[in-house]
């Protein structure tokens, strides 16, 4: 692991021991690794923002939103060929015979 050795104020380093205390980390590296692993995932975010933002208009999703999709979710279901083995029927197929 590499090392970085970094000057902050003495209120920001009052700050992390108190984080690092009551946040039960081990070291002050812990909170600093986690804060920039926090960082990391929140500029992924903004990013996955942008791109939704960017892809377009989207499709409202209200009640006829979700109305039409389990109309399309019961004809699926519907021309799906249904299995006819109850579940004794499935017990005895893995049942060995004697």
């Amino acid at each position: 692991m590499a090392t970085m050795n970094v000057s902050i104020p003495e209120t920001l380093k009052s700050f992390v021991e108190t984080q690092v205390e009551a946040e039960g980390y081990g070291t002050s590296s812990e909170y600093i690794r986690e804060l920039i692993r926090k960082d990391r995932q929140r500029a992924h975010l903004r990013n996955l923002i942008m791109q939704g933002i960017e892809s377009g208009t989207g499709t409202p999703v209200d009640d006829a939103f979700w109305k039409a999709r389990r109309k399309r979710q019961e004809r699926a279901t519907v021309s799906r060929p249904k299995r006819n083995r109850s579940s004794s029927n499935r017990l005895r197929s893995l049942t060995p015979t004697l």
